[in-house]
Parts: structure tokens; C-alpha cells; sequence
């Protein structure tokens, strides 16, 4: 019995052959009245703009998701008449080759954008489709404008063979070429397999829709066959999984809907390219913050939530989170000050005492070089009592790849300016935003506690002899450490030797990072001629 699923696609695929033939039938004979050729370009463009197949239900087909994405009426087609090169052996050889192609704007703001095709050939690369993606990106670096890609794609086109490979690797050759001197936006609207994987890697951010995107480089099938672990594609590589468990993703939509409107908002805080500033809106109102002066608990074991502090710094109290899920001892946030935009690093006290560990060092680092490489300051909020210690986090890495968050900060030439809200304990202190790390401006809350350890810790190791000794080692301890944070727990003694440029009332902080950033507006930075640095990846 056929279901009315296979009905329907053997009839797509009929009309599409049958069309295809009669346009095989027309080209040999070309009409020669000009009526007659503007007519064949009709019927042309209506064959290029007919979709190969049936789409998966509830979801929009390529160019629809275009229109949704750029401002109405904007978007300008590029390549519309390419044609696959091969197809499957059948000699079928649609328009566009699976992927259309093309500019237009997002807030009256220059893009280019591609969308990829499943209901041609399951939206799999080939020669032309590479080629037309490898043009396109071309052209937005020609123009200095960002590129957002819409993914959709069953991988690389096994019949076209090794043109298909070269075609992926040229794809990533260009992203390489654009990282850090246009946007790069990457959206995940279905299965994204194998080789094609390695693009939206590269790229700077990633959307992917709960419930219908797939990110993996080997399917659930093959690692059964291979290994012989079972596992489901949403387990291995859905939406969720990239967001909070490997941090593959950087935003989680609900539907398509939203995952191409969050795609608008990130556009709205980043430049066109690497030469540009972040385009400026009017100043948002500044949230009352009388409250602040008390949001900072008196026992340091009590937690908050640094998302609170944020908010009544930033315009109308909107951050846009950035890898959200993944990590979330550290934030990662674009927000407006005074209508301009800022990088927002903290510490978060609700997760883990905002520590930081192998992810939230990668998710900072990362999200550090890329608001320096597009001109975007850097404004921190430190809560930290340190780099975690253990043995996983150890023999994992701790050492090379906390040392990224290091690099990043030390590298960065954007103004920076740091808030140091409560504990600064150890390298904790010096990674997030000090100024020995090459920060402009440095402020601190009179909660702030700046040390190599917390008293408890240093109170052990320097005074261990005598509570050993003492008749009553816990009354000792407790004086002991009293005195301990009354010399080392403030931020007095930073405030002394020029390591924090002034300390400042809660409620003052928006006030005063304004001014930072105003007077930081003009930066200069000169950095010592390189081909580039090496990271420690």
C-alpha cells in the first residue's frame, strides 16, 4: 500500500522530470521572438523556484525561510539558474542545485545569506551547490557585509564523489578566511551530518531549533554498526545536547520562528565587519539601583544572581545570553550601554560559586576573542574563587585550557573594564579582567574580597602550627580569620597600589562604567608585528 507521503513525492518527482524534459526539448530549439524568449525566462524562473519535493511537516522551505530572516522585499538572488552537474544517475538536473543563494537586508543592514535545500537531492552538497555557497561567501567579503547560513542538509552528495569533498573544504577555507572580519552566523534548521558539521564549527555562532536540529559528525546508525553503542541523533546531537552539553551551540530556539528572529536581535548588537563599529541606538533608560547596595549577602557561602547585577547596569535590562546552557558558572552576554554595544563576562555565583573550569574557560575564551576581533568592549563582573581544582579537571586539561581565558584577555585591545563584586581569589583575580591582563578601568565594590585565597584556606595553611597547638584550635581559627579579612578580605589594599582604579557604591556601577566606556570610546592600542599568535588550544 503507497502512503499518501510516497504518493506525494512520486508525483513531485514525476512533475519535476517531466518538466525538466520538455525544458530539455525546449533549449534545442530556442525561440527566436523577444516575446517568446521573455516568456522561456518565465518559465524558466518558475521551474527554478518550484520545490524539488515534499518538506518535512511544520517547517518553512529555504527561500520562504529567507523572507522571514531579511527585511520584505530585500532579497536579490544569486545564481538562480545553476544547475546540478550530476544527479543520482538519472539525469535530473534542477535549478539551484539545493541551495538558494543570495543578499538582502535585516534592519535596513546589508546580508548575505544562503539556505539550504532538503527537498532537492535531501539539500546534500554538490559541485554546483558548493560553488554557489563558496561565491556567495566571496562576495560578502568582497562587500564587508555578515553571512548567515541556513542549514538543512543530508551532507555531502555521494554520486558527485571527490567534487563534493573539495567543495566542503573550500567552504571551510572561506570561513577561515572571514573569521574575525565578518559576522558569521550559522542557523540549524534540520540534520547537519559529517563533513558538513565542520562549517557551523567554524563560524562564530550557532542556532539550532529544539526537537528538529541534528548536529554530529558520525550518525546513531553508523556508531551502533561501528562501536556498538545505541544512542538516538537527539541524544547524540540535538539541539539541547549542542547547547548544554557539548556547547557545539551557542542559542536554543523554540521553533524556526524564533531561531530566525534570534538571528536579527544577535545582527542588531554586531558590526558589519571587522572595520565598523557596532551600529548605535538610542540610549535605553537606566534601571533603578538603589537595591544593589544590598544584593551582595553578608556570608560568603550565601549565593545571587549575578544576572540581577547585570541587568540594572545594561539599557532596559536586556542581555542576550550567549551559550546560555552550557557552562553556566560563567555568562556570556551582549547588552547596550548608553545605546552601544558591550561584551558582557561574570562570574555566576548560583553555579558552582561562578568557579571556573575547562567549559566556562573554552566559552569565555571564545566569546572574548570574538567581541575584540569585531571592535566590541569588554565589560567583566568578577565573583570568583578560582580555577577549580581535582583530579578530572586535572587530567582534562585545566592548566592549557583555562590558560585560553588568560590569552584571551591578555590579547584583547578593545576597551575592557571590570567590576570586581565580591571574591577575587588567586588566578581567578588575575584572569577575569585585571589589570595586570591589560585592563583600562578597574572598579570595586566595598564587597569586594581580593586575595590569593578566602581566609578559611589561608588561615590553614599559614597559621597551621598553632591551632595544632591551641587549647581551643576553633576559637584561634575564628579570630584568626576575622583579622585575616579585615587586612586581605577588602579591596583597600588593590585600591593602594593602583590595581583598582576606585572603589564605588553598588548603585553607583552604571554611573561610573558610562564614563569608563566614554572615555575608552577612542582606544588605540598598537600591538607588535606578527603573523599571529599561538593559543593554547
Amino acid at each position: 500500500m503507497t502512503t499518501p507521503e510516497a504518493a506525494e513525492t512520486a508525483e513531485t518527482a514525476e512533475t519535476a522530470e517531466t518538466a525538466e524534459t520538455a525544458e530539455t526539448a525546449e533549449t534545442a530549439c530556442l525561440p527566436d521572438r523577444t516575446v517568446d524568449r521573455v516568456a522561456e525566462l518565465e518559465r524558466r524562473r518558475a521551474a527554478a523556484l518550484a520545490p524539488g519535493g515534499p518538506r518535512r511537516r511544520g517547517e518553512f522551505g529555504a527561500r520562504e525561510r529567507i523572507e522571514r530572516l531579511l527585511d520584505p522585499g530585500s532579497f536579490t538572488e544569486t545564481g538562480q539558474f545553476v544547475r546540478a552537474r550530476s544527479a543520482e544517475g538519472t539525469g535530473r538536473r534542477p535549478y539551484g542545485d539545493g541551495v538558494v543563494t543570495g543578499h538582502g537586508t535585516v534592519d535596513g543592514r546589508p546580508v548575505c545569506v544562503f539556505a539550504q535545500d532538503s527537498t532537492v537531492f535531501g539539500g546534500s552538497m554538490g559541485e554546483a551547490f558548493g560553488e554557489k555557497t563558496v561565491a556567495l561567501m566571496d562576495l560578502a567579503l568582497k562587500t564587508g557585509c555578515p553571512v548567515v547560513g541556513l542549514n538543512d542538509s543530508g551532507g555531502a552528495r555521494i554520486q558527485e564523489g571527490v567534487a563534493s569533498l573539495a567543495l566542503y573544504a573550500e567552504l571551510v577555507r572561506r570561513n577561515v578566511q572571514a573569521s574575525g572580519v565578518i559576522p558569521q552566523i550559522s542557523v540549524v534548521l534540520g540534520p547537519c551530518a559529517g563533513g558538513a558539521a565542520y562549517s557551523p564549527a567554524i563560524t562564530d555562532f550557532t542556532v539550532m531549533v529544539d526537537g528538529a536540529s541534528h548536529m554530529f559528525v558520525t550518525g546513531p546508525d553508523v556508531i551502533e554498526a561501528v562501536t556498538g553503542e545505541r544512542t538516538t541523533a537527539e541524544d547524540l546531537g540535538g539541539a539541547r545536547a549542542s547547547n548544554a552539553v557539548n556547547g557545539n551551540a551557542h542559542f536554543l530556539a523554540a521553533d524556526e520562528g524564533d531561531a530566525l528572529e534570534t538571528v536579527r536581535d544577535l545582527l542588531s548588537y554586531l558590526p558589519a565587519n571587522n572595520l565598523e563599529r557596532p551600529p548605535d541606538y538610542a540610549p535605553g533608560c537606566a534601571p533603578a539601583a538603589d537595591w544593589l547596595d544590598e544584593i551582595v549577602p553578608d556570608r560568603l557561602a550565601q549565593v545571587y544572581d549575578m544576572r540581577d547585577i547585570l541587568r540594572a547596569v545594561v539599557d532596559d535590562g536586556e542581555l542576550l545570553d550567549v551559550q546560555e546552557l552550557f557552562a553556566p558558572n560563567i555568562i556570556c552576554a551582549l547588552a547596550r550601554v548608553e545605546g552601544r554595544s558591550v561584551g558582557i563576562v561574570a562570574n555566576q555565583p548560583l553555579h558552582s560559586a561562578g568557579v571556573l573550569d575547562i567549559d566556562a574557560s573554552e566559552k569565555a575564551a571564545r566569546f572574548v576573542r570574538f567581541c575584540d576581533a569585531f571592535g566590541i568592549p569588554l565589560l567583566t563582573f568578577a565573583d570568583v574563587p578560582g580555577y577549580l581544582s581535582g583530579v578530572r579537571q586535572e587530567r582534562g586539561g585545566i592548566i592549557r585550557r583555562g590558560a585560553k581565558l588568560l590569552y584571551a584577555y591578555a590579547e584583547a585591545t578593545v576597551p575592557k573594564v571590570t567590576v570586581v563584586v565580591r571574591k577575587a581569589y588567586g588566578g581567578g583575580y588575575a584572569v577575569m579582567g585585571s589589570k595586570h591582563l591589560g585592563a583600562d578601568v578597574n572598579l570595586a565594590w566595598p564587597t569586594a574580597r581580593i586575595a590569593v585565597m578566602g581566609a578559611e584556606g589561608a588561615v590553614g595553611v599559614l597559621h597551621r602550627r598553632e591551632l595544632a597547638a591551641a587549647d581551643d584550635p576553633e576559637a584561634l581559627r575564628a579570630r584568626l580569620v576575622a583579622a585575616y579579612e579585615s587586612t586581605y578580605g577588602t579591596p583597600y589594599l588593590a585600591a593602594e597600589r593602583g590595581y583598582v582604579d576606585a572603589v564605588i557604591a553598588p548603585r553607583e556601577t552604571r554611573a561610573h562604567v558610562c564614563r569608563a566606556l566614554r572615555a575608552l570610546k577612542g582606544k588605540r592600542a598598537p600591538m607588535p608585528q606578527r603573523r599571529h599568535g599561538n593559543i593554547p588550544l
